[in-house]
């Protein structure tokens, strides 16, 4: 089903994981894609090549998503590319785990300077022209982890945390411009950032799960079109829990 089509959809952090699996959902569905990296890299023009292969448009942006000088001359870029944009995803993050008692003030900076204040630089960006508008989806990626907490993440959780907060508290400035603003709240998924754990760990994860696997990108992926869609048109200052029960 097209029920993107017409539309562009912003993402961050798309190169790979969640933020590719999104991408590609998206481009599927029928939207023009424009997305950020950090570095530049051979997986930037791949991703590109995968979703232009599908009849859309589809453009990567090197960007400090933490850097708000960075973040206005990138969007401004395009916007100017592709004339408008109804579909932000703040997906950008990192971890840098540690235990408290050993976490180091930049440990602690980089961590809430890429997962929240990335959030805030691009929404801050992307509002005015969604206002105008007078519609637009903005979807900000958080964790059950933001919710629950875990230990040896207090850097990690506490920018999730941050993430449901922001969320809440923009989806009630601008609802009334027709911005509809959600988090998702992914739980165990199977990425990059999950594979450095050993199978052990990973099995016993696994096994309080109340689904008992983990999850996949493209299943955090299909929450997020729900999101960017007119299916969620009534939806808005929500956090959907994407982990498999682990959560509830």
């Amino acid at each position: 089903m097209k029920n993107l089509e017409g539309k562009v959809a912003l993402i961050t952090g798309a190169t790979r994981g969640i933020g590719k699996a999104i991408a590609i959902k998206f481009a599927e569905a029928g939207a023009d894609i424009a997305f950020t990296y950090r570095q530049k890299n051979g997986a930037a023009e791949e991703l590109e090549s995968i979703i232009t292969q599908m009849g859309v448009t589809c453009k990567g942006y090197a960007s400090d998503a933490s850097d708000y000088t960075a973040t206005e001359e990138t969007v401004k870029q395009i916007h100017a590319n592709f004339g408008h944009i109804d579909i932000l995803v703040n997906n950008a993050g990192i971890t840098k785990d540690g235990l408290l008692m050993r976490m180091t003030p930049e440990q602690w900076d980089s961590v809430v300077d890429t997962n929240l204040k990335s959030a805030f630089n691009f929404t801050r960006t992307v509002v005015p022209i969604m206002a105008k508008q007078r519609c637009g989806s903005i979807i900000n990626m958080s964790s059950v982890v933001g919710i629950n907490g875990n230990a040896g993440q207090c850097n990690y959780s506490a920018s999730k945390a941050g993430l449901i907060g922001f969320s809440k508290s923009v989806a009630k400035e601008m609802g009334a411009r027709g911005i509809r603003v959600n988090c998702i709240a992914p739980g165990f998924i199977m990425t990059d950032m999950t594979s450095a754990l050993s199978e052990e760990m990973r099995e016993a994860w696994c096994k309080t799960i109340p689904l008992r696997r983990g999850g996949t990108p493209e299943d955090v992926a299909n929450v997020a079109l729900f999101l960017a869609s007119d299916l969620s048109s009534y939806v808005t200052g929500q956090v959907i829990n994407c982990c498999g029960g682990m959560s509830c």
